[in-house]
């Protein structure tokens, strides 16, 4: 009996002892995956939030990006920005292969702070139900209807200006396109609350009372309310068979889907339209105010915007996310990590712009420009639809001013703080000098 167990447990072992080998070679052999890309993640929630907010307000554009890239890696960084574990993409090579890898590997993506702000705009929306939007709002901003109301731009900066100079001509424009509100009242209560949304955009999310953040939903709130109104009178006009005045409220309101329905509510409408005045405003107003600054330090310029793009874009940056795992330049990308292009990186990259604080007109004359190192606009199929759009509206602008006057700054040596966007703390007053003819 006893040498009977004594086999028993020896048979027991040899079995359990093959089966363990058996498994562990029918295992696939576990592949070891790149490292995440260098870089730090900051404090908890906060993350480097904090030290980018800092170097902007001190007018540092570039600093937070250069010193990373300096400190881990030029290409590629990891971080954490506005509650988000965050991938930074540098370089020629980055911004193109984000431009490219759109919906295979990256999709368009905004912080989720951002939705409370603008509800159901087509760039917080679902990705299908973004894809519809934009391409009912690009209709409205194309080249084409953009050119036949070079008229309608023109009349609406000369208003402007004899009400009171050009410090609202941005806004202006945006109430007039979009929703033919000229009101003066009404758009001096509106811009008073997209002041307000402006400063809660690229905050943490941190929605309770007195914060930037919680200012911005409650201005959204009444920007919105506002808005709806003017869809509601528009609707009793066109019931009524009154004139609508063409703008891009009324086209979105005339979008029908397959069936003769109405494509978006009026929610939908509103929000769409609270996204794009704050675009079409703050992007334009911060290009227009850095075109004043630069021409009045070299007046014989005059002609060179695309300098202005070069060295102070509006907006610093873009967001995508990684639709799935992925490795780039031997790192490894998670899926769901938010993705940043980084425009600046190569706008002030002496590699592609030599001496690229100078502001030399003859730079994109003279030199050949590295593919996807020039990026204002972004790039890819998701390309800034606004771009013919801020187009006439920068022109139209710098026509009138030209025409009209000459100006120094009254503050040259003023800081531009990014606040998101360049931003003068004093407004860019300048002294005012009409010409004779």
């Amino acid at each position: 009996m006893y040498f009977t167990l004594e086999y028993l447990w020896l048979y027991l072992i040899l079995v359990a002892f093959g089966l363990f080998v058996y498994l562990a070679l029918r295992r696939p052999k576990l592949v070891r995956r790149p490292p995440l890309p260098p870089g730090s993640l900051g404090w908890p929630i906060i993350g480097e939030m904090l030290e980018l907010q800092r170097l902007s307000r001190l007018g540092k554009k570039d600093e937070f990006v250069d010193e990373r890239r300096k400190r881990y890696n030029r290409d590629v960084f990891k971080t954490a920005i506005l509650g988000e574990k965050t991938i930074a993409f540098c370089g020629a090579a980055g911004n193109k292969f984000i431009f490219t890898s759109e919906k295979s590997l990256v999709m368009t993506w905004w912080p989720t702070s951002l939705k409370k702000l603008f509800g159901d705009a087509f760039f917080t929306a679902p990705y299908d139900e973004a894809i519809r939007t934009r391409k009912i709002v690009a209709a409205f901003l194309h080249q084409e209807v953009m050119d036949q109301l070079v008229q309608r731009f023109d009349n609406s900066c000369k208003k402007r200006m004899e009400w009171d100079w050009i410090g609202k001509y941005a806004f202006h424009i945006a109430c007039d396109m979009f929703a033919s509100m000229n009101d003066r009242n009404w758009q001096a209560m509106m811009i008073k609350e997209f002041h307000v949304l402006i400063k809660g955009v690229f905050q943490l999310p941190m929605y309770f009372p007195g914060t930037r953040h919680f200012k911005a939903v409650k201005a959204a709130k009444v920007i919105r309310k506002g808005l709806i109104k003017v869809i509601e009178r528009k609707r009793e006009m066109k019931s009524s068979q009154q004139k609508v005045e063409k703008d891009l409220i009324s086209h979105l309101m005339d979008t029908k889907d397959d069936h003769g329905n109405n494509l978006l509510n009026d929610n939908e409408i509103a929000d769409n339209v609270i996204f794009l005045m704050e675009a079409g405003h703050d992007t334009s107003s911060s290009a227009m105010m850095m075109l004043m600054k630069y021409l009045a330090e070299m007046p014989d310029c005059y002609q060179r915007v695309l300098l202005v793009l070069r060295l102070s874009p509006p907006v610093m940056g873009t967001f995508r996310k990684a639709k799935v795992d992925f490795t780039y330049n031997g790192f490894f990308i998670p899926k769901d990590w938010m993705v940043l292009c980084t425009p600046n990186s190569t706008q002030n990259d002496p590699k592609y712009f030599p001496n690229p604080e100078k502001f030399d007109p003859e730079r994109f004359d003279r030199d050949t420009i590295t593919p996807h190192s020039f990026v204002p606009f972004g790039g890819g199929p998701r390309m800034c639809m606004g771009k013919e759009f801020a187009r006439v509206e920068i022109l139209v602008f710098l026509h009138n001013l030209v025409l009209n006057f000459r100006w120094k700054l009254l503050y040259p040596d003023e800081v531009i703080s990014i606040d998101p966007m360049p931003t003068s703390p004093n407004g860019l007053p300048v002294y005012l000098y009409p010409r004779s003819n």
